[in-house]
């Protein structure tokens, strides 16, 4: 998303502000004796119209946020199978890996607000919205369909009749969709001078957040799941098997409000429209206890695992998606505070009071019996990572627009203004897998494997080899994403 900041317009701050620089410029405090009315009064002449300026800045936090998503994202992708304890959690509860979505939705919202924020023609700007909403999932379609089998794997194609429909990128596409429709129809046009007509502009867009939290939990506990089965690999197959190399598994459901693998509403819906085929086919609870004896590790099957333990399940799925897409809107509330509130005492105040809220919400919800859970995307888990979000780029923002301490968070940032590139290649490991296609006479031998296993044997230990492996990973990516900042290269969809 592009998060040029153009936030100066008609608009009055939510509350009277005592600064008399009161635009939207990210500079230091002022005290208010360099103010022009100040300087003028000094001079003995009348003062004059404050202008507000309009500014084409970027603020420099959202692109450190973004950058540090993604680096965190390549982190817990690349080094969680050397560090389970960072990896996603196998069904319930949180760890560093599920941050990750969140992070990436709630910045998308943040954007959306900024970038449609003043819309001349709501067709036109629908248009465009619409198409970067297909760009954005038929590049998702690209990467995580099946069609590139990743690092390690010199192969690629898909049967299309296996194909993965949804990922991150379509999941992210769908909560930017939402959004910009949102932002685009449902606020109305009107000045925002207090608290009370902040709510009027934009309460439309709440009622819609409510409504996608409402379908989503009436569903998660009102729809029947029934029994069902799925084609599971065969040991014992024969050649003259009809079904040979597979062997059809039952799963015995026949309940309503099951948050548990097996039988919730998630898959069933899932498994009904996408079908079973078209799912993720390694999801996280074969790292649960009932499916690994290496738990939370991926392992073999421990005596008398459940046969659900085969089954393919979605984590970015349909239903969960919508739930997911409430974050976005979250991000929505924190962008309008940028363009509604031109002092930095202001924005903090509202996102920290936001972020608490949402922070309490999520245990109060977790406490009443929705458990943190990011492959259904629970309530809980929403307003939990969306409050630690929100802190988040509090605390960023503190440190790099509020007090100007950019120079150490300058590698991220740049990694932030070219996220898109990065995750590309980087995140979604098209460029280790293609720099793996150049090996000498063993596949086994090339650089990536290499740089690895030397940094293992200099570590003296495989699990920290892997982590300094990834830590370099990210530094080379930072450095690419300067390179092509300097250059004035950004890749957009």
């Amino acid at each position: 998303m592009d998060s040029v900041v153009t936030v100066a317009d008609e608009r009055a701050p939510l509350l009277p502000s005592s600064s008399a620089a009161d635009d939207d410029e990210i500079r230091p405090w002022r005290s208010d004796h360099h103010s022009p009315l100040a300087e003028a009064a000094a001079d003995g002449a009348p003062p004059k119209p404050l202008k507000i300026a309009e500014p084409s800045q970027r603020l420099a936090s959202l692109d450190v946020f973004r950058g540090l998503t993604v680096a965190l994202m390549i982190l817990v992708d690349d080094a969680g199978g050397a560090f389970p304890s960072i990896n996603h959690a196998p069904w319930f509860g949180v760890t560093l890996a599920d941050f990750v979505m969140p992070f990436f939705l709630f910045i998308v919202g943040v954007s959306v607000a900024l970038v449609f924020k003043k819309t001349s023609n709501k067709v036109t700007t629908t248009k465009k919205a619409i198409m970067r909403t297909l760009k954005l999932f038929l590049l998702g379609l690209l990467l995580q369909g099946g069609y590139f089998h990743g690092r390690d794997h010199l192969t690629y194609g898909v049967d299309i009749d296996h194909i993965r429909w949804l990922g991150i990128l379509q999941r992210i596409s769908i909560g930017y969709f939402l959004a910009a429709m949102s932002e685009i129809w449902l606020i109305r046009n009107m000045l925002v001078d207090s608290l009370v007509s902040y709510a009027k502009k934009y309460y439309l867009e709440w009622i819609a957040a409510v409504i996608l939290t409402s379908v989503y939990v009436g569903l998660l506990f009102g729809l029947y799941v029934p029994n069902w089965e799925f084609a599971a690999p065969s040991s014992n197959s024969t050649l003259l098997s009809p079904t040979y190399g597979v062997e059809i598994e039952s799963v015995q459901c026949g309940v309503r409000g099951s948050l548990g693998p097996p039988c919730n509403a998630v898959g069933s819906i899932d498994r009904l429209l996408l079908g079973e085929k078209h799912l993720y086919q390694n999801p996280v609870y074969k790292r649960t206890k009932e499916c690994s004896a290496n738990s939370p590790d991926y392992g073999p099957l421990p005596p008398n695992s459940p046969g659900w333990c085969l089954a393919p399940f979605d984590p970015e799925g349909l239903l969960s998606s919508l739930m997911a897409a409430v974050t976005c809107f979250a991000g929505l509330h924190f962008g309008h505070i940028i363009v509604h509130s031109k002092g930095h005492a202001q924005r903090i105040l509202f996102w920290s009071m936001t972020s608490l809220v949402l922070l309490l919400c999520g245990f109060i919800v977790e406490l009443v019996g929705m458990p943190f859970s990011k492959p259904l995307y629970t309530l809980s888990y929403m307003f939990l990572t969306t409050g630690l979000s929100g802190f988040l780029l509090t605390l960023i923002y503190y440190i790099i627009d509020v007090k100007q301490f950019r120079r150490p968070f300058m590698l991220l940032q740049w990694m932030g203004m070219n996220a898109l590139i990065v995750y590309v290649l980087a995140a979604s490991e098209l460029f280790p897998a293609a720099v793996q296609g150049f090996y000498w006479r063993s596949p086994e031998n090339n650089l990536v494997d290499l740089t690895e296993s030397l940094l293992q044997a200099i570590c003296h230990s495989k699990r920290w080899g892997t982590l300094a492996f990834v830590l370099l990973e990210i530094l080379f990516w930072c450095l690419v994403a300067g390179f092509l900042h300097m250059k004035g290269i950004y890749i957009k969809m």
